[in-house]
Formats: structure tokens, sequence, C-alpha cells
């Protein structure tokens, strides 16, 4: 199949299979006139890219996954390095957080400062 029926077949963009080809996750033949070819086990592979990227893994993260992209990840017994590669992940994920959490934290401590008020809730606040 060519990039734009495998982007429709699974919901992605055209880019975004080039760029999953580009980081050595899926792979494509050419035809005579340049167009990109995919096997239709492809979208195996592709959903389940997606999938992985979802749950906030990275591409370099699925790289992990190779062996079990083209059937059903979820499916089968985690492997131990997939469930480190997902703890990793899992733990910049969650020191980001804090750390977003900590800078909200200080401007809405300035926003207090600067306006007097006791309670600013940055949901409420609008820019006019």
């Amino acid at each position: 199949m060519r990039i734009g029926e495998l982007a429709d077949a699974t919901g992605t963009s055209a880019r975004a299979l080039r760029h999953y080809e580009q980081a050595g996750l899926i792979c494509s033949e050419r035809a005579a006139n340049g167009y990109r070819l995919y096997d239709a086990g492809t979208a195996v592979r592709v959903r389940n890219i997606r999938q992985l990227l979802e749950v906030g893994l990275t591409l370099d993260d699925a790289r992990v996954f190779l062996p079990c992209l083209d059937g059903d990840v979820a499916a089968g017994p985690a492997s131990e390095k997939g469930l480190r590669v997902a703890a990793d992940r899992l733990a910049v994920l969650e020191a980001r957080i804090a750390a977003q959490i900590a800078v909200r934290d200080r401007l809405a401590t300035a926003l207090r400062q600067a306006t007097g008020h006791q309670a600013i809730d940055a949901r409420a606040a609008t820019v006019a």
C-alpha cells in the first residue's frame, strides 16, 4: 500500500510515517515512480507504535519493542527490558510534572504578592 493509504488505515499522517521510517521502526520499498510502498502488515506495526507513543513512550523507547510490534504488544508477557524502559520514562514524566508544579506554585505566589489576593485560580484568570 502507498503512504497515503497506510496513513488513512492507521489514522496517522504521511509525515509521521516518514518519521517512523527514518527512526527505523517501519520500512518500505520504492516503486519505479519513487513512491513508498508498504506491506499491509505495516498497519499493525504503526498502530502499535502509536499505542506506545500515546502512553508516553518515545520513538527511541519504542525500539525496545521491535520484536513484538507486528503482533499485539499488550497481549504478550512484559519483557524486563520493556518494563525498565517504561519505568524510566515514567520517572522522567514524574520529574517533569514536579518541575511544572513548582513553576506553577512560584507563579501563583508571585501573583498573590503582586495583587494582594489570597488565592489566584489560574483556570479562572483570563487575559484581556
